[in-house]
């Protein structure tokens, strides 16, 4: 459901990059991120008993590009993604179960891609991957210092079960992410839009990948 949700939510979404919309004395103006036909000639047919006549081409607007909601939106999602990395590095020494310690080494290796994208996403439109966000705690699916403990202490089949558990509620909070992202009016701009629909994507059936292999070790 939530992959249907996000992508009619995303459908038509895209545009080129541009400068951040918050800096208005840096912005170009409308007119200036419009694309033209510089060589084209129209000619409108004139009224009957009145000559055709040439007429300049109406810009074709380009599509939307990035708002303060999408640098927050990368800014906590690299958070978020460390917090995901810090789990799959227990699962090497604690976990037990070898088809957990593959998906574990998926996702450890998915999310480390993406963390690089987000910091040349941030970086390539002049912003700090650290955005100073003292409430990342607070963000959807992460786990609480207690959580994160008790994980650490768990081996064996305790543990593969927990990781499985704690893992889902991780994946299940990146997805809410992207669905607060989309209602704010953000995941526009093309990488924009292209990352968060692979976020969608990939943690959905990795959250379906996990049901199962928490059945199989019930």
């Amino acid at each position: 459901m939530t992959i249907l949700v996000v992508s009619a939510a995303l459908a038509g979404c895209g545009g080129a990059k541009q400068d951040d919309p918050a800096a208005p004395d840096t912005a170009a103006p409308a007119e200036a991120q419009a694309t033209t036909a510089p060589d084209v000639k129209v000619i409108q047919p004139g009224a009957p008993g009145e000559e055709s006549k040439e007429v300049v081409p109406t810009p074709t607007p380009k599509g939307g590009g990035f708002v303060p909601e999408d640098v927050e939106f990368m800014q906590k999602m690299i958070l978020h993604h460390d917090q995901a990395l810090v789990m799959t590095a227990l699962v090497p020494k604690n976990g037990g179960d070898t088809s957990v310690r593959l998906l574990a080494k998926r996702m450890e290796v998915s999310q480390q891609d993406e963390v690089l994208l987000m910091k040349q996403w941030l970086e390539n439109r002049n912003f700090k991957a650290d955005g100073g966000h003292a409430d990342h705690a607070s963000m959807p699916g992460m786990l609480t210092d207690e959580q994160l403990a008790e994980l650490k202490a768990a081996k064996g089949r305790e543990f593969d079960r927990l990781f499985l558990q704690f893992m889902t509620q991780h994946h299940e909070g990146a997805l809410q992410m992207v669905r607060d992202l989309v209602f704010a009016g953000g995941g526009s701009e093309a990488e924009i839009s292209q990352f968060v629909g692979h976020v969608d994507s990939d943690q959905s059936i990795e959250i379906q990948r996990m049901a199962e292999l928490s059945e199989k070790l019930s």
